[in-house]
């Protein structure tokens, strides 16, 4: 993955608030640990998260995608009081180190995690969400807003990650993943019950409202 990144960008992170010293010790053992580190939320893609979950104070938060747990702690900064981030994954290894670094913060009892195949949980949920995160495989991103959508409360949120893919989504010819995001940023923008707008943060950042 390739960063959207210059002199511009290094200034605006410099003069944005740290991350806790949890977060930064996740993110410095995924960099020297995983050789898929760029899946992790970056230091400023995640005090980005943050902030907007702090905005939107959700009591309910639907995490697609877990990965090592960085976004989800991120996301539950911005919780309310009995607030809680339903994070769902299909890796075990990495599930069972999300679930380690999650229990040693103050977010343990508002994350819950769940293993399995996203398309199967998320029509056994019934809580009504505030604020979902999408960032798992890319085939499924419009498959996953259409199975989330009803359960958003009007006014609520729908983020999706890595949609500018390194910038292959303005390639003619393009592979199943830059395709399937493509096809999703699209229809995203052609949803007349959304308004929507395109953050050229780090991947890409896909922010919605649900305006009915």
């Amino acid at each position: 993955m390739i960063e959207i990144k210059n002199e511009l960008t290094e200034y605006a992170e410099a003069l944005t608030s740290g991350e806790s010293a949890i977060l930064q010790e996740l993110r410095e053992h995924c960099y020297k640990h995983y050789e898929d580190s760029s899946m992790l939320s970056g230091f400023f893609q995640g005090r980005v998260l943050a902030m907007l979950s702090k905005m939107i104070r959700p009591k309910y938060v639907l995490e697609i995608g877990t990965y090592l747990g960085y976004s989800a702690l991120c996301l539950a900064e911005g919780l309310i009081e009995d607030g809680k981030v339903i994070t769902l994954d299909v890796q075990e290894d990495t599930n069972a180190v999300a679930r380690s670094f999650v229990e040693r913060t103050d977010y343990k009892d508002k994350i819950e995690f769940h293993l399995g195949d996203a398309l199967q949980i998320i029509p056994e949920l019934t809580e009504t969400f505030d604020l979902v995160f999408i960032d798992a495989d890319k085939p499924n991103y419009s498959n996953y807003y259409d199975l989330v959508f009803d359960k958003i409360r009007p006014g609520g949120f729908i983020i999706a990650d890595n949609v500018l893919w390194s910038g292959r989504v303005l390639e003619s010819e393009q592979d199943e993943n830059t395709k399937a995001l493509h096809d999703f940023n699209q229809k995203v923008l052609a949803d007349g019950r959304v308004a929507n707008v395109l953050l050229p943060i780090r991947d890409g950042l896909m922010v919605a409202i649900k305006e009915i």
